[in-house]
């Protein structure tokens, strides 16, 4: 469902596929060939939530803000199934494995993996090409050019069926 909150609704009209039952209220903007996936939530009551192109919110994901803290999920990132994203940053092209958390302030370079589980704490900052894992969340190694092909190869596949889902679902 789509609801707006005060004055501020959703901006939707770009994305590729939204699942019935996701919830997306508030300051949300979806670029194009985002896909918001069963029971995910986007919640943007008191800052903005942007969603970049190509990007995909799975299955029990939820997106929520903190006061200063927006939402920015950057191009062509998937954010695994019931992972929490709050009010951080996410740079391009990076995975959130499934489950994980990231905290308020954080920001996340581009081409990035986050483990199964991890949880970024607030306001940790994690650069480019790295793989994030743990409790508390650390970066490991390095990411090397065919870990960053493979983030890439996930977006573009999550568009394809996302593609197909939105033929697929209507009754």
């Amino acid at each position: 469902m789509i609801y707006p909150y005060k004055e501020k609704k959703p901006e939707v009209k770009e994305a590729i596929f939204i699942a019935e039952n996701s919830t997306i209220t508030g300051e949300v903007i979806l670029k194009k060939n985002v896909s918001i996936w069963f029971g995910a939530v986007l919640r943007a009551d008191i800052a903005p939530i942007t969603v970049g192109e190509g990007s995909n919110i799975q299955d029990n994901a939820v997106v929520h803000v903190d006061y200063g803290s927006p939402a920015v999920i950057g191009n062509y990132v998937t954010i695994g199934h019931s992972s929490v994203i709050h009010g951080c940053i996410i740079g391009d092209t990076c995975i959130v494995g499934m489950g994980a958390v990231v905290l308020s302030g954080a920001v996340i370079g581009a081409n990035c993996i986050i483990g199964a589980g991890a949880l970024v704490t607030e306001n940790k900052v994690f650069p480019d090409n790295s793989l994030i894992v743990g409790v508390p969340a650390r970066a490991v190694r390095a990411l090397k050019e065919d870990d960053t092909s493979k983030i890439m190869q996930n977006a573009l596949h999550y568009i394809e069926i996302a593609e197909e889902s939105e033929k697929s679902y209507k009754y």
